[in-house]
C-alpha cells in the first residue's frame, strides 16, 4: 500500500469522473461551508430522530426540534469557521511582510 497519497488522489480523481458522485463532490467543493452544515444537519436529525422514537412527540414537536437541529448545526459550522476566517487573514498579513523581509 503506498504512503506517499497518491493513491487517495487517485480514487478521488475517478470519484469526479462518476455521474453523480462526481455532481456532489463539485458541490462539495464550491460550497465547504454549507455542504458542511447539510452533513452535519441531516446526521444530527437522524440522531434525534433515533433516539427520540419512542417519546411520543406531537407533528409540532418534532418540527420544532428538527428546525432547532438544522438551525443549531448551522451556528456550529459557522462558529467553526471563524478560526479558518482568522487563519485566512493571518496569512494575508503576512505574504506582504514576508516578501519585503526577502528583499
Amino acid at each position: 500500500m503506498r504512503r506517499d497519497g497518491k493513491t487517495g488522489e487517485n480514487m478521488i480523481e475517478r470519484l469526479k469522473q462518476q455521474p453523480v458522485i462526481g455532481a456532489l463532490l463539485g458541490v462539495a467543493e464550491r460550497y465547504p461551508r454549507l455542504t458542511a452544515w447539510a452533513v452535519l444537519s441531516a446526521v444530527c436529525v437522524a440522531l434525534l430522530v433515533y433516539e427520540g422514537r419512542d417519546v411520543g412527540l406531537t407533528v409540532g414537536n418534532w418540527l420544532a426540534l428538527i428546525v432547532a437541529t438544522v438551525i443549531v448545526s448551522g451556528l456550529c459550522i459557522w462558529i467553526v469557521s471563524w478560526d479558518d476566517e482568522e487563519e485566512a487573514e493571518n496569512a494575508a498579513q503576512q505574504s506582504p511582510e514576508a516578501k519585503s523581509a526577502g528583499n
